[in-house]
């Protein structure tokens, strides 16, 4: 991918340079207190994802255990510890979603990238997420590509989203 980001697709970074991205993001936090949180955050902005090296740099950078990062990564359930996929989908399913349908689009979208639940297609292209609110309640059901949001959706044009990302 052209900025710096990797997907399961791509060919993965190497050790080497998981830990100098790692160093760099964590030498970059410019709040007055780094913690073991905002180092972990610092570390998902850059890679995306939380790998072994970037819990073992946090721990060196924060004076802090393994175990110590490890609890604290771990008690989140926004960090994730494997490449995403090269585009996200996430599927609102709050009480506007799921009143206006998001069950039926989010059985089309599973359907559409074969997968059952959420994680990343076979193939690696794709990250598929659940959200409890993608805060545009007025264009339920809503799905995000990549952090942009598609209102008004049907489980058709959901399929129709959903197969451009496959085709790109």
């Amino acid at each position: 991918m052209s900025d710096g980001t990797t997907s399961a697709s791509d060919e993965l970074p190497s050790s080497g340079e998981l830990r100098e991205r790692s160093r760099k993001a964590l030498g970059s936090q410019r709040q007055p207190t780094v913690t073991v949180l905002s180092s972990l955050i610092a570390v998902q902005d850059e890679l995306h994802y939380i790998p072994d090296e970037a819990i073992e740099e946090t721990a060196t950078h924060t004076n802090s255990t393994i175990n110590d990062v490890w609890s604290v990564a771990s008690f989140y359930t926004n960090f994730r510890f494997t490449p995403p996929g090269g585009h996200t989908i996430d599927v609102c399913w709050g009480p506007s979603c799921h009143l206006n349908g998001a069950q039926n689009v989010m059985m089309r979208v599973h359907s559409e990238l074969g997968v059952e639940g959420e994680g990343e297609t076979g193939d690696g292209k794709l990250t598929l997420r659940y959200s409890t609110c993608l805060g545009a309640c007025a264009l339920a059901p809503v799905i995000a590509v990549d952090h942009h949001m598609k209102g008004r959706m049907s489980p058709d044009s959901a399929a129709a989203v959903v197969d451009g990302l496959k085709g790109a």
